[in-house]
């Protein structure tokens, strides 16, 4: 974690240097600046995994710097990066798709979908419940939040990590990992519009 933390912060400084020094001297072009975030993410995630640490991390640690360092300068930068992640992220459901159908059979244990179900409710939501007690937020916004934390995308790159781990259980896990997102996609995609309006009222009363 310490080496994707230290990976991320440095490219974003590097990067963020050579930006503010190209905009100074009138060096940039439009179509070459929108590639900047999308490749420093790509940079980061393959410098910090080379060098034995969390790509993860470091990608997401350089987006988070470079947002600070940039500000009210981040839309410029971001626009083709959104894009991009749009892109990868249904590239991303048509491989699950594809990867899910032959292995239907292993995912039918009610124990799998036992799991499944408490991973969606009682695993996230206590935790997300008990860490914003002392908050200011109501309790239907913890809920919320708890209720529509990140499964989808997520849980498939956790389960990519262990793909290849020599794992007496990665089966169950996959399997699991599987069930939590197919749930996932079916209740909170059916929950997420009602969910956000009854919030939308209830924070305008």
């Amino acid at each position: 974690m310490g080496i994707g933390v230290l990976t991320g912060a440095a490219l974003a400084l590097l990067v963020g240097e050579l930006l503010r020094l190209s905009q100074r001297h009138c060096l940039q072009i439009e179509a070459w600046q929108q590639l900047v975030m999308p490749a420093l993410a790509l940079l980061s995630f393959a410098s910090a995994q080379a060098l034995g640490g969390s790509g993860f991390i470091a990608a997401f640690c350089a987006g988070l710097l470079t947002g600070y360092l940039f500000k009210r300068e981040t839309q410029p930068l971001i626009v083709t990066g959104e894009s991009c992640g749009e892109a990868l992220s249904l590239l991303t459901w048509v491989v699950f798709g594809a990867y899910v159908a032959p292995k239907a059979s292993q995912i039918m244990a009610p124990s799998v979908w036992f799991y499944a179900l408490s991973s969606l409710s009682l695993v996230r939501m206590l935790p997300v419940w008990l860490s914003l007690a002392g908050s200011t937020l109501s309790a239907e916004s913890r809920l919320f939040i708890g209720w529509f934390g990140p499964r989808g995308l997520a849980s498939i790159v956790f389960a990519i990590l262990i793909l290849d781990a020599p794992l007496q259980e990665a089966g169950t896990i996959i399997a699991c990992t599987i069930a939590c997102v197919l749930l996932s996609v079916v209740l909170l995609g059916m929950s997420a519009l009602p969910g956000a309006r009854r919030l939308g009222r209830s924070a305008r009363e």
